[in-house]
């Protein structure tokens, strides 16, 4: 649908892969996505970028520790990385680490909302972020499920300068997207009711297929495996992963109008 060469500030412009086997899970996305892989720099811990039609698209980091769990990072773009960390410690949010300047490409930070979900900060420099999203292979829709809806949209715009909308406010179903214009970038949904003990407030990201049905079959001939079976909803045909190493992933598929 759209290529561009920034986001809006305080939109997702990017998203990582922590994983314990970064040679399988280059074969597991080309598959399934259509990427290719440049090398990883040694200069930035074997860091390397995914690529779509020759351009970044996202990127992959082998884990340092293995005993972490492989996962989908998503960052959101800043343009003053140390102002950013200031307001997030300000709001309740906790820094782990940077701001770090990555050569001449940006400057990164991962840091925690108020509600403790992972997420990342990106200044760009040189690496603009992907450069294309909501079409097959790309990135479609970043979406955070919390316990604490009003504390959380509180956090992201006193942070990151957000304006919301409110999609649906029943007992059910609470759902506020980030917006600019009539454009939406990002969701949250109140998660209170059915995130399971133990497992935190957190960030996903979802890439779109043509065929969402042949991807989640393609993924389970590669290793991965169906979490939640392709459905449709109001939004598209959803479904939710994971690849063959454990890290949870989503993918959608626009459905004809009727």
């Amino acid at each position: 649908m759209s290529a561009r060469e920034n986001a809006p500030l305080g939109s997702p412009c990017w998203v990582d892969l922590m994983s314990g086997d970064a040679e399988r899970a280059r074969a597991f996305y080309g598959e399934l996505l259509g990427w290719g892989c440049e090398d990883g720099d040694p200069q930035f811990g074997g860091y390397a970028n995914f690529t779509k039609d020759g351009r970044w698209i996202a990127g992959l980091m082998p884990k340092m520790e293995q005993e972490m769990p492989d996962v989908w990072s998503v960052y959101l773009e800043v343009d003053d990385a140390e102002a950013a960390v200031a307001r997030a410690k300000e709001h309740g949010g906790q820094v782990f680490a940077g701001p770090m300047a990555v050569g001449d490409l940006g400057v990164m930070v991962v840091a925690a909302d108020s509600a403790g979900a992972m997420i990342g900060m990106w200044q760009p420099g040189e690496h603009r972020g992907f450069a294309t999203w909501m079409e097959p292979g790309a990135p479609g829709w970043f979406e955070l499920h919390t316990r604490d809806l009003d504390g959380s949209i509180g956090f992201y715009r006193d942070v990151f300068g957000w304006d919301t909308r409110v999609e649906s406010d029943t007992p059910e179903f609470r759902y506020v997207t980030e917006v600019e214009g009539d454009l939406q970038y990002a969701g949250v949904m109140d998660a209170s009711g059915f995130l399971p003990e133990g497992v935190p407030n957190h960030w996903s990201v979802y890439f779109d297929v043509a065929d969402i049905d042949a991807s989640c079959a393609l993924v389970e001939t590669l290793g991965g495996a169906v979490v939640m079976a392709p459905e449709d909803t109001p939004y598209g045909r959803l479904a939710t992963l994971t690849d063959p190493m454990g890290a949870m992933f989503k993918l959608h598929q626009d459905t004809p109008q009727p």
